[in-house]
């Protein structure tokens, strides 16, 4: 079965890496590791924004480059497409204010694209009949409206893979034929060798 496995990064990666020795993840030997024989994974698209440098962390960018690089080499079916982070100041209310202060400005990041830029491939994809099951890894709600239409029009299979160990969201449930959950075990079982057999990518001491 022509398997397109479809994830979203930045929900994987707070859903189930962060915080967490298991981010140098090899997502090809992930996906074989928890589907099925009869899947064929043909590709693995996935989606993500490239980070800024932050002044506590100014090697940031470096490092998820170097992860990026070390994918493409190490994992031939994995494709990338990009977002865009957009940070700005906002206004947030104290939790315990005083005549003096009640808000406090702080920076608020978003990533804006990714979610939006799978649901396109995903509908996109069945329309061409690029696969015969597609893979969603992510608990966005957001995707749930091309999830539908592709099981609306279409006899494709559709399996939903919830990051980490939070309840999956019953708006995506509700479209897909099968669902899945990444637990801590699969993930420390699918990494990346420490140097990537062929090149001089390496993994960061930092990671």
């Amino acid at each position: 079965m022509r398997t397109i496995v479809y994830i979203d990064g930045f929900n994987l990666y707070y859903g189930a890496l962060k915080g967490t020795p298991n981010k140098w993840l090899d997502v090809s030997t992930l996906c074989r590791s928890i589907l099925k024989p009869h899947n064929d994974i043909i590709k693995i698209k996935y989606f993500t924004a490239r980070v800024s440098a932050r002044p506590n962390d100014p090697s940031q960018p470096q490092r998820q480059d170097i992860y990026f690089r070390a994918l493409q080499s190490y994992c031939p079916e994995v494709e990338f497409y990009f977002g865009h982070f957009l940070s700005h100041a906002v206004s947030a209310p104290l939790e315990n204010p005083t005549p003096a202060a009640k808000f406090v400005k702080v920076i608020k990041t978003e990533e804006k694209g990714s979610d939006v830029n799978l649901a396109v491939h995903l509908v996109n994809d069945c329309w061409l009949d690029a696969y015969d099951c597609a893979v969603v890894i992510s608990n966005d709600s957001d995707i749930a409206e091309a999830m539908r239409l592709v099981k609306l029009h279409s006899s494709k299979a559709i399996g939903l893979v919830t990051p980490g160990n939070r309840h999956p969201s019953q708006q995506l449930k509700t479209h897909a034929d099968f669902s899945l959950r990444l637990r801590p075990h699969i993930l420390k079982a699918s990494q990346l060798p420490s140097q990537i057999p062929g090149t001089n990518i390496t993994k960061p001491m930092q990671w």
